[in-house]
C-alpha cells in the first residue's frame, strides 16, 4: 500500500506560479510511474501531466504544455508539478497518482490505470 500526500495548494493571481509536491510512503517509489490530475467543480477529473519511473519520459495535457513541468526526485520519494503562467481556468483540486503496474517504463494519461491517489489539494487562480 502506498500513501500519497500532496503539499498545500494555494490562492494565486493569474500569471503567477505555484509548485505542488507529492510525497509517497514506502521504499518503492522509483518503481511507480506518477501522474497529476485535476478536477474543477462540476467537471470530470482530467489528466495534467505524467512522468516515467526514471523521470526520462514526461507527457502533458495540451492545456498545460509549455506552462507546467513535472519532475521527480526518487531519493526523496517526491514528484513535483511546477505551474507557471497560471490562468483562472487552472483552478481545480489537484491530485497526484501512482501507477505500480505500467510496463515498459512509459507513462499513461488514463486515470483508471493509476493504483494510488493522494487526497487532493486546492489551487485557485484569480484574475
Amino acid at each position: 500500500q502506498v500513501q500519497l500526500v500532496e503539499s498545500r495548494g494555494g490562492l494565486v493571481q493569474a500569471g503567477g506560479s505555484l509548485r505542488l509536491a507529492c510525497t509517497a510512503s514506502g521504499r518503492t517509489f522509483s518503481t511507480y510511474a506518477m501522474g497529476w490530475f485535476r478536477q474543477a467543480p462540476g467537471k470530470e477529473r482530467e489528466f495534467v501531466a505524467a512522468i516515467s519511473r526514471s523521470g526520462v519520459i514526461t507527457y502533458y495535457a495540451d492545456s498545460v504544455k509549455g506552462r507546467f513541468t513535472i519532475a521527480r526526485e526518487n531519493a526523496k520519494n517526491t514528484v513535483y508539478l511546477q505551474m507557471n503562467s497560471l490562468k483562472p481556468e487552472d483552478t481545480a483540486v489537484y491530485f497526484c497518482a501512482a501507477n505500480a503496474n505500467l510496463r515498459g517504463g512509459g507513462v499513461t494519461t488514463k486515470a483508471i490505470e493509476y493504483d494510488y491517489w493522494g487526497q487532493g489539494t486546492q489551487v485557485t487562480v484569480f484574475s
